[in-house]
């Protein structure tokens, strides 16, 4: 089949920088953002690991770790069908089938889906507004990316620390206005924070994301690594941003 064989009405192919692969957005959906492509940065999967995405959309993360890391397996997990069967096209167009797998179903199913402490690394980018930030519509894809409409932030850390083995590694980006929420849960289930990374827009300017990496059953200690600053001038990327794209 040809590339374009793959592809929908209003789809299109996009180039993801990293060995060749390429994968197919729905603007008028939802596409991934540059918290997707941070978070893939900043997960650290090795040798052998298999890996769990929840609320993988339309598979960028998957997508991005096989092609940082060697990992051995990738999995990832998306409630909405329809985004679920554009990351499996992606996964099909980049000849990954035996590497990445695409489950269609709910994080609150997590563990029952792969069983308890089936993974070495979980990651997931999920809905950052609650119910009492902003509007919604229930009915649009954007709205369930954006926002708690299937899942909360409790079913993700939950779901999390089920499915991982002992020690196994849990990476999260979200907003850092919900941190004391964030870290309250995470130790809640016995992930303790181990690593934080804050992210600004420019040097001079508050942060908007916020990435955590958790270890399931580890010790109380955490390390605030540098920030990480996106430009540094307006429309200019910083280094460390063109080298996580892989420009």
């Amino acid at each position: 089949m040809k590339i374009e064989d793959y592809l929908k009405a209003g789809e299109r192919i996009d180039d993801l920088q990293r060995n060749q692969y390429k994968i197919i957005q729905n603007s008028k959906k939802f596409c991934f953002g540059m918290d997707a492509v941070l978070l893939s940065g900043f997960a650290k999967v090795k040798e052998g690991e298999e890996v769990l995405d929840l609320g993988t959309g339309t598979g960028i993360i998957p997508l991005l770790l096989e092609a940082k890391t060697e990992g051995k397996h990738f999995t990832g997990l998306e409630i909405q069908a329809e985004s679920a069967d554009m990351a499996r096209r992606s996964v099909a167009i980049n000849g990954l089938d035996e590497k990445i797998n695409i489950v269609t179903g709910d994080i609150k199913e997590a563990s029952n889906l792969f069983g308890a402490a089936s993974f070495h690394v979980v990651t997931s980018n999920p809905p950052y507004m609650n119910n009492n930030h902003g509007l919604t519509n229930k009915e649009l894809p954007k709205a369930i990316a954006r926002h708690e409409i299937h899942c909360t932030l409790e079913d993700v850390v939950r779901e999390a620390a089920r499915v991982l083995k002992p020690g196994g590694r849990f990476y999260l980006v979200h907003r850092p206005f919900r941190l004391v929420e964030i870290i309250t849960v995470l130790t809640k289930y016995r992930m303790e924070p181990k690593r934080m990374k804050m992210v600004h827009p420019f040097f001079d300017k508050e942060p908007n994301m916020v990435l955590i990496e958790a270890v399931k059953g580890g010790g109380s200690m955490i390390k605030v690594e540098a920030p990480l600053v996106v430009y540094k001038e307006p429309n200019v990327y910083t280094d460390e941003i063109y080298d996580i794209y892989g420009y």
